[in-house]
């Protein structure tokens, strides 16, 4: 079997007798579609807006896309694989919310009272540890019923929208002030330009899944099953782990991209990561990820993810468009996108 050599190698491309059916360049067409998108964002801001390319700008678009970025690393999993994970916006808000409860069950009200670090670091940990069984549970769910993987997780993200609700009972809760800090601090590298702690976090599992995927033979069972599901069982692949460790990577950054939320915002809600599923999805597409396995990787959901970032701000930072009007115009980037993305993926 031959490990990928870039994020553009088209995954595990192998036949039944191992063969090596084809590798592509990195400087294709869908490769070059990407930064083409992004410079054609960064020109137009650049015209319309004043003051775009600063520091701030840096620091807003990090801040805004750490959340994303952590988030968008399960999916990319999940999307090489040849499946799909709606819930990935409720798993987070399920997380965020058990961990509000949990820290004012122990905190007090406000989370005003002191608690011993080791408490606290149960308290970010259970979560995240229910995340990660819930996406495993949907993974186990579809190999096991054999159905489209959006079936099962679009039930699992009524399941957990649901708990959250009963959790919480629609009332606010105070988070952690570690996940406080994470969200919203950062070391000061410049007297007008803050680092984002959550930035950092974002880079690290960034970094963390890319070495999965290029450099373990996880990784490239992953993009072999989602480049020809047949073809890597016949080379003795076990693909219904890679499924199921696929959704439980998803339900696990989720899961951490909900409590950095969380943070960001100083408290747990239900209307968070209300659009998180859509924009994750919107990131790892324009990163030219493709939907239909087999194709894509970490350094293009990272620049999926600054792409939208800049996106995002800039159209925030044009007074003339009408704050209902700023969906429409991330809606139509994101069409653009899956249209570009399927006919791309047609010339392969």
């Amino acid at each position: 079997m031959t490990q990928p050599q870039s994020d553009t190698v088209p995954a595990g491309a192998t036949s039944a007798g191992g063969a090596v059916e084809s590798f592509r360049t990195p400087f294709d067409w869908r490769s070059l579609a990407p930064l083409a998108t992004l410079a054609v964002l960064l020109v137009f801001f650049g015209l319309v807006t004043r003051n775009f390319f600063s520091l701030t700008t840096v620091e807003q678009v990090l801040r805004q896309g750490a959340v994303l970025g952590i988030v968008s690393v399960g999916l990319t999993f999940v999307l090489l694989c040849g499946e799909i994970d709606l819930s990935v916006g409720t798993l987070a808000l399920w997380t965020a919310c058990s961990c509000g409860v949990l820290f004012e069950r122990y905190a007090g009200r406000g989370g005003k009272e002191a608690i011993s670090p080791l408490l606290l670091l149960l308290i970010v940990l259970l979560p995240l540890l229910t995340s990660l069984l819930l996406g495993l549970l949907s993974g186990t769910l579809t190999v096991a019923s054999r159905l489209p993987s959006f079936i099962i997780t679009l039930a699992m993200m009524n399941i957990a929208q649901g708990l959250s609700r009963y959790l919480t009972k629609s009332e606010k809760f105070a988070v952690p002030p570690v996940l406080a800090a994470i969200g919203n601090e950062g070391p000061l590298l410049t007297p007008t330009f803050k680092l984002p702690y959550s930035a950092l976090l974002a880079g690290g599992v960034l970094l963390v899944g890319h070495l999965i995927l290029q450099h373990t033979r996880f990784g490239r069972y992953v993009y072999m099953t989602g480049g020809n599901r047949e073809a890597a069982r016949l080379a003795g692949v076990h693909t219904p782990s890679i499924v199921v460790l696929c959704l439980g990577i998803c339900g696990l950054t989720a899961g951490i991209g909900g409590l950095v939320n969380a943070g960001r915002m100083n408290s747990v809600s239900l209307d968070q990561n209300a659009d998180l599923l859509l924009n994750a999805v919107a990131c790892v597409v324009l990163g030219g990820t493709s939907l239909f396995g087999g194709e894509g990787g970490m350094l293009r959901t990272l620049l999926g993810v600054i792409t939208f970032s800049v996106l995002n701000y800039g159209l925030n930072r044009i007074t003339w468009v009408e704050d209902l009007m700023r969906p429409f115009l991330l809606g139509v980037v994101l069409m653009v996108a899956l249209v570009i993305n399927g006919l791309l993926g047609r010339r392969r």
